[in-house]
């Protein structure tokens, strides 16, 4: 024993000698694993040809396992007909010598004798010292490859030219990857979308949509597309679109148990599409009004009856009051005087109410709508504007209209080259402002009451 150790001392080995080895896998055990776990088939040969690897893959398409496989000197008389050997043992032991990887289609032979397209990438394996000491190969059954490629490509077509939104949005309901056309229509970039909140692209339909999309992650995909009315946010204010969606739960491949990976969302734009039958179903509905008024109104014994039955069918789905007045006889010349004929009750439903021929003069200042429409013998809309509570119930009133008033459309009433007044139609806030399909409603609706009020004046008055 040394003097080292007979004193107690200890050496840089430490006390007990040298430190013993971690334990850990194998560097071959490793290998093993890596290749097993692969999802592609792989073999390596060495520069004289045999085959040095073969892992699982190669095994699920080929048959042949890797103790049947290691040590064969190539493919010929097992795995590939003997006829085409020659030529497959030259194109892939190639790579020895060409840089990168060479790509190939060879058909292999399975184990029970069975031919197997397969598409191969094949690379030189360096040795130590730089020089080529082999090959490996990696290959898959062509159609298998197939598949992968035209999934990709339609991938890439559906984000690049579908003429369609697609949208990936992740598990947080946040856009992903979003195509040209979904960019276009969130109002934004491509990749200004991306990772923000649908809140901030969306100013209505937002909490719908999220909900589908919460849905979709949860239980999968919807049985049938679902149309969605929503408001896009753009630099030029906001934008009201419809928007048909479709949705598919994305999962990954690769787990065990699907884990969602987000939702695939296709929306296509069909605004005008359904703003044009809006619109059809409502001229359908207002021809029929109009067509149920003249039955109704050519029953009625007094004329003055047949106008305020052409009101009251006016105000189905169009309007929440409606006025009658007529030009007062006689007065200043210089100035217009209206009386009124008919009103719709405010507050409770009901049908018009008639104030006959004498009629109370309608105390309306200068300027107002119904004045200007008998002045300019045409149509005049009016609206309380960005007035809210008591301003805008102040603006009504202050024109002689129901309180709760915001939008107006006054429409002049002419027979025989004359005019003889107007009718107003009148809205709430719950309605929206009257446009210029509603002014021509509104002016057929005042042919057929002016047409009734003309032949009242006719008649005699009763004594």
């Amino acid at each position: 024993m040394s003097a080292s150790r007979r004193s107690g001392a200890t050496d840089e080995l430490g006390p007990e000698g040298p430190e013993p080895e971690r334990e850990g896998p194998a560097g071959s055990d490793l290998l093993a694993a890596l290749l097993d776990g692969m999802d592609a088939a792989l073999c390596a040969f060495d520069a004289d040809g045999v085959v040095t690897h073969w892992n699982r893959e190669a095994e699920r398409i080929l048959g042949w396992t890797a103790e049947e496989a290691v040590g064969r000197a190539g493919f010929a008389g097992w795995a590939v007909r003997s006829a085409d050997a020659e030529e497959v043992e030259a194109r892939l032991m190639a790579a020895m010598d060409a840089p990168g990887r060479q790509v190939n289609e060879f058909a292999l032979l399975t184990k029970d004798g069975r031919r197997v397209l397969v598409r191969t990438q094949s690379a030189a394996v360096r040795g130590p010292d730089g020089e080529p000491a082999g090959v490996y190969c990696a290959f898959s059954e062509v159609h298998a490859q197939i598949d992968l490629e035209r999934s990709i490509a339609l991938s890439e077509a559906l984000l690049e030219d579908a003429g369609w939104g697609v949208v990936l949005v992740d598990a947080d309901l946040r856009p992903a990857v979003v195509n040209a056309y979904a960019a276009k229509a969130l109002g934004a970039g491509r990749t200004a979308v991306l990772g923000r909140p649908l809140g901030e692209l969306l100013t209505q339909g937002v909490e719908e949509l999220e909900s589908a999309l919460t849905h979709v992650l949860a239980e999968g995909a919807p049985p049938a597309p679902a149309e969605l009315w929503v408001a896009v946010r753009t630099p030029e204010g906001e934008r009201r679109r419809c928007w048909r969606n479709g949705f598919v739960r994305l999962s990954s491949p690769l787990a065990e148990e699907p884990v969602p990976l987000g939702v695939g969302w296709l929306f296509q734009d069909v605004t005008e599409t359904r703003q044009g039958e809006q619109e059809a179903s409502l001229l359908r509905f207002r021809a029929q009004q109009l067509h149920r008024a003249a039955r109704a109104a050519a029953e009625c014994e007094n004329p003055a009856e047949a106008a305020a039955v052409h009101l009251d069918f006016a105000l189905a789905g169009f309007a929440d009051h409606a006025i009658i007045d007529r030009v007062a006889e006689g007065g200043d010349a210089d100035r217009i005087r209206l009386v009124r004929v008919a009103e719709t009750p405010s507050g409770t439903p009901g049908p018009s109410r008639l104030d006959g021929r004498a009629g109370l003069p309608a105390l309306y200042g200068e300027g107002h709508p119904a004045l200007q429409c008998v002045e300019r013998a045409g149509s005049v809309r009016a609206g309380a504007g960005s007035l809210k509570g008591d301003a805008a119930r102040e603006w009504a009133l202050a024109r002689q209209w129901p309180k709760d008033t915001v939008h107006a459309l006054c429409t002049v009433l002419r027979s025989r080259g004359r005019t003889l007044g107007a009718v107003t139609f009148l809205r709430t806030s719950n309605r929206t402002a009257f446009e210029r399909a509603d002014a021509m409603y509104a002016e057929d609706v005042a042919a057929h009451i002016a047409t009734a009020m003309d032949l009242a004046s006719l008649l005699p008055a009763e004594g």
